[in-house]
């Protein structure tokens, strides 16, 4: 029997578990590069190549699509492969994904295009479960901070991302963008290399056999409810407001390298705090940490609402990334209270699911929202899911019904 093999519980001479955080951290440094030239370029590949401009925003909805549609298949996949053969598949993925993105600007096709970040999409569901990953090999009280150094990695993409973005955008000239895919293909290829190295213990043969509860008692309750409320909002509220900032700025008179500044500065907002958000964590609670990131995301919006020069986008950008930042994190951590060892796929799988399905839908409204009703109904239109995301977590801190589920491992 290997090392990888045997559970930490078993061998507590070999603990993988810091080098993991920071092999699976480097992997999102990577692969969150990528997508943060997709968030750069994206929309405005879409613009020029869609006839209809209202689908401008569409490439990206039909990435975050993909990705909500292959949470559970990823997840149920590598409860049977393992995480590193899970995670090497959707590297490869997405490479064939920015080869067919590449190949659409330059055959001026929009459905190729779009193609193509569907096949992206279906990596990043893989690149989700990064953040699980870490919390797999993890005890319980260093286990925010495993989550919270994974998503670490993504300040390095908030800097690289956008700069490499602004590098390639001319490679090709006259055609524009299709240089960025094409790193976004070596990017895969780099995570691919890196994920030979992580060591995360497969599930022993008792624990594939224990199904554990089903998902609707598991589902049902409260800290589970309120753990994916407050991610899927989080994120979806990022997206909706994120998707649509080129838009406008471009809308307003701004250049390429003006958008691509603000994005650049958003996502390290987004990434930033990931060093001490688990810290925060344990000493105040998930919960309080939740609210405050809603708090941040509202005074997001006022900032959206109140003009339309550089400091409105770029101010307001950087609550969004805080706002995410707490209330991802801090729904991820709630929800690692609510499953047991041989539950963890099939709940990652549905929390990840609910979240995507969310992100999907504001993506998609993003372009609607923007094309036809302009840039303050996008900030208005996310008011009240805040709102109602905020109401569940305050009742969860004040009231809290359940404990959360004991003796896990």
């Amino acid at each position: 029997m290997t090392t990888t093999d045997v559970p930490l519980a078993e061998d507590a001479r070999h603990d993988p578990t810091k080098k993991n955080v920071w092999l699976l951290s480097a992997c999102t440094a990577l692969s969150q590069s990528g997508n943060s030239i997709m968030i750069v370029t994206a929309p405005l590949v879409g613009y020029s190549l869609a006839i209809d401009k209202g689908l401008a925003t569409l490439p990206l909805a039909l990435q975050f699509t993909a990705t909500m549609l292959a949470t559970i298949p990823a997840s149920l996949f590598m409860r049977h492969a393992g995480r590193r053969v899970g995670f090497s598949v959707g590297a490869v993925i997405g490479f064939i994904g920015a080869f067919l993105c590449a190949y659409g600007i330059f055959e001026a096709s929009f459905w190729t295009f779009s193609a193509g970040t569907i096949f992206i999409g279906v990596y990043n569901a893989f690149v989700q479960f990064y953040r699980f990953a870490a919390a797999d090999t993890a005890r319980e009280s260093y286990r925010s901070t495993a989550i919270s150094l994974v998503l670490a990695g993504g300040i390095v993409a908030a800097i690289m991302g956008p700069e490499l973005a602004k590098i390639s955008q001319a490679w090709f000239s006259p055609v524009l963008f299709a240089g960025c895919y094409v790193v976004i293909m070596g990017l895969s290829v780099a995570v691919l290399g890196l994920m030979q190295f992580i060591e995360i213990p497969p599930l022993t043969a008792a624990q594939k056999q224990d199904k554990g509860r089903p998902l609707t008692v598991i589902a049902s309750q409260p800290t589970f409810v309120v753990a994916v409320l407050s991610a899927a909002i989080g994120y979806a509220v990022m997206s909706l407001v994120m998707t649509s900032t080129p838009l406008a700025m471009v809308a307003c008179g701004f250049a390429f390298g003006d958008s691509a500044r603000v994005i650049q500065f958003h996502a390290i907002a987004m990434f930033a705090p990931s060093f001490f958000t688990g810290h925060l964590i344990r000493r105040f609670g998930a919960p309080t940490i939740i609210i405050v990131g809603a708090v941040l995301n509202f005074i997001c919006l006022a900032v959206n609402l109140s003009g339309i020069e550089f400091t409105n986008f770029f101010v307001g950008l950087i609550l969004l990334g805080l706002g995410w930042n707490f209330m991802f994190i801090g729904g991820t951590t709630l929800a690692t209270e609510t499953y047991t060892p041989s539950e963890r796929n099939k709940t990652q799988a549905m929390n990840d699911f609910i979240v995507f399905s969310l992100v999907a839908a504001a993506a998609f409204s993003s372009g609607y929202l923007h094309s036809n009703f302009g840039w303050a109904a996008v900030n208005l239109g996310v008011a009240p899911p805040l709102a109602i995301a905020m109401g569940a977590v305050v009742w969860l801190k004040f009231f809290r019904p359940d404990p959360g589920v004991p003796h896990q491992a």
